[in-house]
């Protein structure tokens, strides 16, 4: 019961930001009091991100955009990684844990894109959807490898 109301914790705060608009999410006034200093302006300058149409970068949107554009990015991966985690745990030991996880993300992830497209100021995007999935397989990969080391290690 416990792994459920986790997932369900995880699809409850997605489910409120994916309602709230770019600026009520922004966190920009934070960033510009926390970093007053900019660090790694410089090696951030370097990077160069394409998404949509356009690229990305501290040049074209300047340093706190840009770097809550990667925080934002951040927690795509992360947070769908979490959900990936959930469903995993919730599937328990049966045949293709991994997969079922995986694959129920990636659908999520295209229904929380398609619910944010009706949230004012915000878009659907297909490149989310794929950092998205990504969180999950490195999430559930990175599981899946410490539970294969560890059941190998008692094994032995």
């Amino acid at each position: 019961m416990k792994k459920w109301l986790i997932l369900i914790v995880f699809l409850v705060v997605l489910a409120i930001s994916s309602s709230m608009t770019y600026e009520q999410q922004s966190i920009i006034p934070e960033l510009e009091h926390i970093l007053v200093n900019k660090p790694f302006e410089k090696q951030l300058s370097v990077l160069k991100i394409p998404y949509w149409d356009t690229v990305v970068s501290v040049e074209e949107r300047g340093y706190f955009k840009f770097v809550e554009f990667l925080i934002r990015k951040f927690t795509h991966f992360a947070g769908f990684g979490c959900i990936a985690l959930g469903i995993y745990f919730v599937w328990g030991k049966r045949r293709f844990a991994a997969g079922v996880a995986i694959a129920g993300t990636a659908i999520i992830a295209i229904l929380d894109e398609l619910r944010q497209s009706f949230t004012p100021g915000r878009t659907m995007s297909g490149q989310d959807v794929i950092l998205d999935t990504a969180g999950a397989i490195v999430f559930v990969g990175i599981v899946v490898l410490v539970r294969k080391i560890f059941k190998r290690q008692r094994a032995r």
